[in-house]
């Protein structure tokens, strides 16, 4: 995670420059499998990053189009993604981008909190030193993110970043069966929180959940299983705190 070289969503892994850019034209490798996987990634990527907003239809042929490809590959990425949680395929109508209301995202991110929490606490039992050290520098790069002035830039930032955070310390419990369910878990997380609404979801609150993240960290470092359980648990939980303020802003910026 730390070797120097651009990565596959165009950020730097040296320093924390993470610019967005515009879209590339997209192709796609030719194998039926390889086809139908390059379809589904790239629908998912967008979703998580929030290109298509909550409710939107997205057309099959529109899509089967826009990547040069037969009706099959898109038709099975959306089935897979339905299955994700992220699209809904309505009968004789066609796909749009899955809604959850208020109640159902605190749900997620209640039991979301608990199995990371439970993660962490296994991690603070089987970490090594090298995968501490991992994890300082990626905090480091989340720390100089926060004096980016590009909101934009932070938002995205923080998305990839963050995920490099976690995907860390799932690497410290040594449980291929939780990193498995948990990044299934990640995906959804990011998908409703880019699906608020918000232009730059998480870009305000970079100095609160890099504070968090530093409990965490220092909770591991000491190999503290309640309290490496107990600061995730609420930093995850936490994050329905801050859709909920960034909404209400947005809904204030633009009334």
């Amino acid at each position: 995670m730390s070797t120097n070289g651009a990565t596959a969503d165009g950020s730097e892994r040296s320093g924390y420059s993470l610019r967005v850019t515009d879209p590339q034209p997209t192709r796609l490798d030719r194998g039926a499998s390889r086809l139908n996987h390059a379809v589904y990634d790239q629908l998912k990527e967008r979703l998580l990053e929030g290109r298509y907003a909550a409710g939107e239809r997205l057309s099959t042929e529109a899509l089967r189009t826009e990547f040069g490809v037969s009706k099959q590959p898109v038709m099975e990425a959306l089935r897979r993604l339905s299955g994700d949680g992220m699209i809904e395929i309505l009968p004789q109508v066609g796909s749009r981008v899955a809604t959850y209301d208020l109640r159902e995202v605190e749900d997620f991110f209640h039991m979301f909190g608990g199995f990371e929490g439970s993660i962490a606490g296994i991690a603070a039992t089987r970490r090594t030193e090298d995968q501490l050290l991992e994890l300082d520098l990626i905090s480091q790069r989340i720390g100089k993110l926060r004096s980016e002035k590009d909101a934009g830039v932070r938002a995205r930032g923080y998305r990839v970043l963050n995920r490099r955070f976690h995907e860390a310390i799932h690497l410290m419990a040594h449980s291929r069966i939780m990193a498995e369910t948990s990044r299934k878990m990640w995906d959804l997380s990011d998908f409703l929180i880019n699906t608020t609404g918000v232009p730059q979801p998480l870009s305000s609150a970079l100095d609160e959940r890099h504070d968090d993240h530093e409990e965490i960290r220092e909770a591991l470092h000491a190999g503290d299983q309640a309290r490496a359980r107990s600061s995730m648990e609420r930093h995850i939980i936490g994050t329905v705190a801050v859709i909920h303020a960034e909404t209400a802003s947005s809904t204030r910026t633009t009334s």
